[in-house]
Order: C-alpha cells, then sequence, then structure tokens
C-alpha cells in the first residue's frame, strides 16, 4: 500500500471510530462518574499500547525535554479535555456535543496561523471550514436546543476542551516530529490516567458507581479504539498531513455518528441529514483547494 492510501486509509479510520464515541462515552456515564471513567479509559488503552512499544522495539525518550513534552500533551490533549468532555455529557445530548467541537478547527486554523509559518491558512481553508461548519449545523440543527441551565456549563467544557485540544496537535505539529505515534499516545495518557484518577477520588462521589456489562464495553471500546487506535492514527497522520487539514476530522465524525444511527439503531435519513453531509462533504474538498482541483482534473481527463 503506497503512501497516499496509508493516509487515506487512517483518516477513514479516525473518522470512522471517533464518530462512534460520543455514544459510547454517554453509555458510560450511565453507571460511572465522568472523571473515573475517563480515567478507566486511559489506563486500558495505556495497559494495550506498552507492550506494543516494547513488541516493537521503540524507544520511549527520557530526556528533561521529553518529560516536559508528555505533560504539556497530557494536559491539553488528554487529562483536561477529555474530563471536561465526559463531565459537560452528562447535560447535554451526545448530537450537541459533536456540534460544539467542531469549534476545533477554526481554533486548529487560529493556533496554526500564530504558530506554524509553513501552514499559513488560505481562503481554501477558511470557505472550506465555514462550509463545513454550516454543513453541521445542519445536520444537528434540531439538537441545538435545550432547557436545563446547567446545560450551558456542560457546553462550555465541549468547547474548552475543543480549543485545548487544538493547542496540542498545534504543539505536537511543531515539536513532537521525532517521537514516535505510539510513544506520543502512550506516556501523555498515562500520566493522564493518574491526573484523572487523582482528580476523581477529590471531587466526585463513588456511592452510585457500578458497573454494567455495556459500561465495562464502553470503556474497554474507548481504551482500545477509541485511544489507541485513533491517537496513534492521528499523531502518524498528523506528521504527513497540515495541522488544519487533520482537524477536519471533526466535521466527518457526527456524520459518521448519523450514519452508524442509521444503521444500528434503524433511526431515520432525513432530507436534512443528506443536505447537511453534503455541504459537509463540500466544504472538505474546498478547505482541500488545490488538491480537489488536481482530483477533479484527473477525472475529466
Amino acid at each position: 500500500m503506497n503512501e497516499r492510501w496509508r493516509i487515506a486509509f487512517a483518516y477513514f479510520l479516525v473518522c470512522s471510530i471517533w464518530g462512534s464515541t460520543w455514544l459510547f462515552i454517554k453509555i458510560g456515564l450511565e453507571t460511572v462518574t465522568p472523571i473515573l471513567a475517563a480515567g478507566l479509559r486511559f489506563l486500558v488503552a495505556s495497559a494495550v499500547l506498552y507492550p506494543l512499544i516494547r513488541f516493537r522495539g521503540v524507544t520511549i525518550p527520557r530526556a528533561r525535554e521529553a518529560q516536559k513534552m508528555y505533560w504539556l500533551i497530557s494536559l491539553t490533549a488528554f487529562s483536561v479535555p477529555y474530563g471536561l468532555v465526559y463531565w459537560g455529557e452528562q447535560f447535554i445530548p451526545s448530537g450537541l456535543a459533536s456540534v460544539l467541537f467542531t469549534v476545533y478547527p477554526f481554533a486548529v486554523a487560529l493556533f496554526s496561523q500564530l504558530f506554524l509559518p509553513s501552514e499559513k491558512m488560505t481562503s481554501w481553508k477558511t470557505a472550506g471550514i465555514i462550509v463545513g461548519f454550516l454543513g453541521i449545523v445542519v445536520i444537528f440543527s434540531n439538537d441545538l436546543h435545550t432547557a436545563d441551565s446547567g446545560a450551558l456549563w456542560g457546553m462550555g467544557a465541549v468547547i474548552l476542551s475543543a480549543v485545548l485540544q487544538a493547542y496540542s496537535v498545534i504543539l505536537i505539529k511543531k515539536f513532537g516530529r521525532t517521537i514516535d505515534p505510539m510513544v506520543t499516545t502512550f506516556v501523555p495518557i498515562l500520566y493522564g490516567a493518574f491526573v484523572l484518577f487523582a482528580a476523581s477520588i477529590f471531587f466526585e462521589n463513588y456511592a452510585q458507581v457500578h458497573f454494567t456489562a455495556s459500561t465495562v464495553l464502553s470503556i474497554f471500546y474507548l481504551g482500545i479504539f477509541g485511544t489507541v487506535v485513533t491517537f496513534v492514527s492521528y499523531f502518524w497522520l498528523l506528521k504527513r498531513v497540515e495541522a488544519v487539514i487533520l482537524s477536519l476530522t471533526s466535521f466527518i465524525t457526527p456524520v459518521i455518528a448519523v450514519i452508524l444511527g442509521v444503521i444500528v439503531l434503524s433511526e431515520e435519513l432525513s432530507p436534512r441529514i443528506l443536505a447537511g453531509a453534503a455541504i459537509v462533504l463540500a466544504g472538505i474538498l474546498l478547505a482541500n483547494g488545490g488538491e480537489t482541483k488536481k482530483w477533479i482534473t484527473r477525472i475529466m481527463d
């Protein structure tokens, strides 16, 4: 498989799996407190990744600069952002959460403009982000209202999570090029698990916590597929794809979530959803600008 197809497959894999994670987070929150659930997810992911790293003989840099990098990634990509997402989803529907998270490409675009001189914003990227966002709003227009006053805090938590993760991506893009994607995932999520467990002990009440089959399935699915597979793939892609283009996965994942709802839960595929998905696709094609023109020219020839 050549490099282009590997990139396309990894991009598809990330979008497909992350499209299902909002639902699995919601399932896990039925019987487990949010910060504890996020910590368990990362503990499972760490336990899976470490043997893989040893098996592949990958070196884990241990210098002070590397440790500083791990902690920054842990706090901006994993522990704090995922604690916020899990906490926020107690108060808002998963569909609304996925819409709010589409702030992510806008934040990546801003940070990219500030910190990545080689990846400046273009009119194509700007137009693509705006059009893609409008498509997501069309798809989830029926979910954009909530009567719960506490939901405002939940909405703010998801938006703050998106901004933090956007900063983390730029951080990794700028300073983490030499670190293996498995290491970039493993060490920060291990640190993140301990941070989340400590926060859970201090702030959460375990009186109502109990583990059902669906809760355990949720934790393991999110740990193995929603963390190990996706983040290793994402950080691998980050070495090969511009940060803004890669951030558009957050527009695709809600569409995947809707498709899964139609296939698995027999939900209705309305004209509004089809229109929104078409707008999202148009936005992604716009953001890719030159590559899209080359692709169309190749088809026309």
